[in-house]
């Protein structure tokens, strides 16, 4: 069904008519979602300037119930940017909104607008010479807003923390089409409920977030990084704790990291240089230890001195340079991409208790191959932070997985839950883990999530069907 003439000639008139898109074969960037999975199909894509645009974009979409799905990059893995119903909703893209506002290099912020990709984000405080550390994958595609949305994560949580941690204030197009300015750049702000954090992580379905003043760190001019050969999960984690403990705030990163999905990377993106040796142990780690200042910081083979002496780590590779050190990170943000080219892809997310982990894969491992003998794994994820990505593949029966998908999240949900985990570490709950969550999730805690929803957005028109369920009252009109 097409958009309305007084919708189209409405939403015309306040973001102009060529950023109005109607035509089915100009929605793929907007529509084709990385898992494959879903499919939008919107009355239309808008693509507002700025917010004063984005405003009374929604204001008019409030006033003429008009369910609207926020845009960042389409990066999401969850579902949580698409359309949940055909031919009814529209999707609003920020993409045009990625202005730098501002770089405070004494207050160590940067204030921007959220259609700005996270290497953007990156480029820019190098330019100052600072580090914006958030970083992963897709940070080519990935918004600020969209990484705000979902609370994202990456490689660097263990040292920096989440985006949560990252920002100081932001501001946001609220459902009815007001603007909330919370774009303070206070490191302490102790004046009622933090509005702030209420946003971030709920998906869009509070409010647009539109501006967000950002924290920069000292760009860090000693680094060094290894992949590190070990025999299990368990030897993982004690190398993890000595890597703590003798490298201490200078352990940047640790990466835990199944052989199969670097055989993947070296199977099926062949561009891509994969040492030798990586795929002749079971387990590898990818450890980053990296200073502002060269005199104080820990060597890492004085690090791992004791490791290798203890029989911890079977073969290490060192990066010797910084196009080496690309090179490393870059293996490892390619796993999803190998993944999803080898076929019968289905990608997790969860969290776990650091010390629950080695036994978690033995047993969540064991329950699927026990039930799908024809599934294979693929593991990997930031052990530092108890983030793991607890995938599987299947490219000898590419469609068995999807056929099967229920049921294999449903062990592996039950397993999370049975360790006391989450199901959602960085990306978000969307479409995709909505009814998981409201099977493991406390019931008072979601009803708490309804009830904010209700007081936001009471008419349920901002981005529907993600995270929660919309009241039933509601269902048919949208």
């Amino acid at each position: 069904m097409p958009l309305s003439r007084p919708n189209r000639e409405a939403m015309a008139a306040i973001v102009g008519h060529s950023n109005v898109i109607e035509n089915p074969k100009l929605f793929g960037p907007f529509t084709d979602d990385f898992t494959d999975h879903y499919k939008s199909k919107p009355l239309a894509v808008i693509r507002p300037k700025n917010t004063e645009e984005l405003s009374e974009v929604v204001k008019y979409c409030y006033a003429h119930e008009l369910p609207m799905i926020p845009q960042g990059g389409n990066t999401s893995l969850t579902a949580a940017a698409s359309t949940s119903k055909e031919d009814c909703q529209l999707i609003i893209s920020l993409t045009k909104m990625k202005r730098l506002l501002e770089v405070d290099p004494d207050s160590d912020t940067m204030t921007v607008e959220s259609g700005m990709t996270l290497e953007e984000v990156q480029n820019h405080a190098r330019e100052a010479d600072r580090l914006f550390p958030l970083s992963f994958g897709s940070k080519g595609n990935a918004t600020v807003g969209g990484c705000l949305a979902c609370n994202a994560g990456g490689v660097n949580v263990l040292r920096f923390g989440s985006m949560r941690d990252l920002v100081l204030g932001i501001e946001a197009v609220l459902p009815d089409g007001r603007i909330w300015n919370g774009l303070r750049a206070l490191r302490k702000d102790n004046t009622g409920y933090s509005l702030r954090d209420l946003f971030i992580g709920s998906e869009g379905t509070l409010g647009i977030i539109t501006k967000a003043v950002l924290k920069l760190y000292p760009q860090p001019l000693y680094m060094q990084i290894a992949y590190c050969g070990v025999q299990s999960p368990k030897v993982a984690l004690e190398l993890l704790q000595k890597c703590r403990e003798e490298a201490g705030s200078n352990l940047t990163a640790f990466e835990l990291i199944s052989s199969k999905p670097i055989e993947r990377v070296r199977k099926y993106l062949p561009d891509i240089k994969v040492p030798e040796n990586l795929t002749k142990t079971p387990w590898v780690t990818l450890i980053e230890i990296s200073s502002r200042l060269v005199s104080t910081a820990p060597s890492l083979f004085a690090v791992l001195e004791e490791a290798f002496l203890k029989g911890w780590i079977l073969d290490c590779v060192v990066a010797k340079s910084t196009k080496e050190e690309q090179e490393f990170w870059h293996i490892r943000e390619s796993i999803p991409l190998a993944d999803r080219t080898a076929g019968g892809s289905i990608h997790s997310d969860i969290s776990l208790p650091i010390a629950a982990i080695p036994e978690f894969i033995e047993v969540t491992t064991k329950r699927l191959q026990e039930r799908f003998p024809w599934l294979g794994d693929s593991v990997y994820g930031h052990l530092g932070d108890g983030n793991l990505h607890f995938n599987m593949v299947c490219p000898e029966h590419p469609d068995l997985p999807y056929e099967n998908e229920e049921e294999i999240r449903d062990i592996l949900y039950s397993e999370v839950n049975n360790f006391k985990g989450s199901i959602s570490a960085e990306h978000g709950i969307g479409q995709l883990k909505r009814e998981h969550n409201y099977r493991f999730k406390d019931s008072i805690e979601i009803e708490m999530m309804e009830k904010i929803k209700d007081a936001f957005d009471p008419k349920w028109l901002l981005n529907p069907d993600k995270l929660l369920r919309r009241p039933s009252i509601l269902s048919e009109d949208h």
